[in-house]
């Protein structure tokens, strides 16, 4: 079991005990995690990346700004609970093109690393640990 240091502590924390803790946080601190992780693992590879493999990654690593993700939620929410007004809607239509236009982006720098790296879209995916979200 690898031992972790977490400020002036230090204890034996299973992947399993990781996971369980992981699987107690929101959609968006999730996603916030992940972006981290993923900002990790590119650090400990930098010094094998190009340049050009760096900025990719970088920028497929940004995720969509806090108060446009928070705003998203919460007209989603009130979409759920039947409480949306009209203006509410037109700006959560608004808000919603905007998220799949940062994601619509965020695909095309996945699909430029990939070209650079020589592999499929699926391959560069499943290398950087992204998995299709299922909302079905």
């Amino acid at each position: 079991m690898p031992t972790i240091q977490l400020s002036q502590l230090s204890a034996e924390v299973s992947r399993e005990d990781i996971l369980k803790a992981i699987d107690q946080l929101d959609e968006q601190e999730l996603d916030e995690l992940v972006s981290g992780v993923l900002k990790l693992r590119a650090r400990r590879r930098a010094p094998a990346l190009s340049k050009a493999e760096s900025d990719l990654l970088l920028k497929i690593n940004e995720g969509i700004p806090k108060d446009l993700w928070d705003r998203y939620h919460t007209l989603i929410l009130k979409r759920d609970d039947e409480t949306l007004g009209p203006d509410e809607y037109a700006e959560l239509l608004t808000l919603s093109d905007q998220v799949e236009e940062y994601n619509a982006q965020r695909i095309g720098y996945l699909v430029e690393l990939a070209r650079l790296r020589g592999v499929s879209l699926d391959k560069l995916m499943s290398d950087l640990g992204i998995h299709p979200i299922n909302h079905g």
